[in-house]
């Protein structure tokens, strides 16, 4: 389902449709999809295309915006990996996880996608130690400045005059990034991460453009691939995995952030991060072995499942003993990291 899918964060090219007042029309000009599962219509580019995607109770429309109609059908049933039914995922995953049991039942439709691996990739490193409205106008400027213009979207707006619009510009591709300088990046706001996108950008020039990326797809050892993509400028675990779960097929791959810390210890083994006070290559690898040993079967889909469950956006659609029960543990939490602190101060 888009509204389970668009929204947990795993791409950022998609915004919310307000369809009261017109049915192009977007909230806010930078407004993205994270957090609206409860939304119907959501717009972005994808790929050569503009497109809206609908969902209803029983079934989800597309309308080409902008691009060519032919093909849209196929192009969308890949970027939503169709050919993956998901039915017979969400029942194995039950039968080994009772927790997992409850919310599906109550989460239907998470998928992973499959994103242009270039785009998902300087998409990621610019979400690093960010916020998703920053991440939101970082992107925006990126395509604004380097991406083709694709077509103008009326905004939704009491304030709005008639004439307001949205305009919609592709992702940069590599040829167009050639000229782009540090400097430049830093001048859009892309901070820090600037040098990280420049350094990304020659790399890939020097190991086969994106073609080096789409090569990666038929590597089945998701750890090798997670090896060659921290290779690049900025990216480091975590990244790498998003990267290669998002946009390059690696089913298996786990992206270890915060929240799949606490399910680990959580839900699964409370002592899998030991005494380490940072999230080492060991302990990375230890908290996404859990996953992998308890779905063998396309484990990254199933930690995505777990990962969406997390989000406040979706704490209203869970049962109410679990949403209880995610907060005591998390009560729990800060009252040892407190206890931990204080044990420290009188120490030193």
């Amino acid at each position: 389902r888009p509204s389970s899918t668009l929204t947990n964060g795993q791409c950022f090219n998609w915004m919310v449709v307000e369809t009261e007042e017109s049915p192009d029309a977007i909230n806010s000009p930078r407004q993205s999809a994270w957090g609206t599962h409860d939304a119907q219509e959501w717009i972005g580019p994808l790929g050569d295309r503009v497109l809206s995607i609908k969902e209803t109770p029983t079934t989800t429309l597309f309308r080409v915006l902008h691009g060519p109609t032919e093909g849209t059908k196929e192009y969308l049933q890949q970027y939503f990996r169709l050919e993956t039914p998901l039915t017979p995922l969400y029942e194995e995953w039950s039968k080994a996880d009772t927790r997992l049991k409850k919310i599906a039942a109550a989460i239907p439709g998470v998928r992973i996608l499959r994103q242009a691996p270039l785009e998902c990739m300087f998409s990621f490193i610019c979400s690093s130690n960010n916020n998703i409205p920053r991440i939101t106008k970082m992107l925006s400027s990126f395509r604004e400045t380097y991406g083709s213009f694709m077509m103008d979207i009326p905004i939704s707006s009491s304030a709005a005059n008639d004439d307001d619009s949205l305009s919609i510009f592709s992702f940069p591709t590599l040829d167009s990034l050639a000229n782009a300088s540090e400097g430049d990046l830093r001048a859009m706001g892309l901070g820090y991460r600037a040098k990280f996108i420049i350094g990304t950008r020659d790399l890939l020039q020097t190991s086969g453009g994106e073609e080096f990326l789409l090569n990666l797809r038929s590597n089945d050892d998701c750890q090798a691939v997670q090896d060659e993509l921290i290779k690049f400028s900025g990216i480091g675990r975590k990244v790498a995995d998003c990267v290669a779960l998002f946009s390059l097929d690696q089913d298996d791959s786990i992206p270890v952030d915060i929240h799949v810390q606490h399910i680990a210890s959580r839900d699964y083994d409370p002592t899998v991060l030991g005494q380490a006070k940072s999230l080492t290559p060991t302990i990375y690898k230890r908290v996404g072995d859990l996953f992998r040993s308890r779905f063998p079967n396309r484990a990254g889909w199933a930690h995505s499942l777990l990962f969406v469950a997390e989000l406040p956006s979706f704490r209203s659609v869970l049962p109410l003993d679990m949403v209880k029960e995610m907060d005591e543990w998390k009560k729990h939490e800060q009252e040892q990291k407190a206890k931990q602190k204080m044990e420290k101060k009188k120490e030193g």
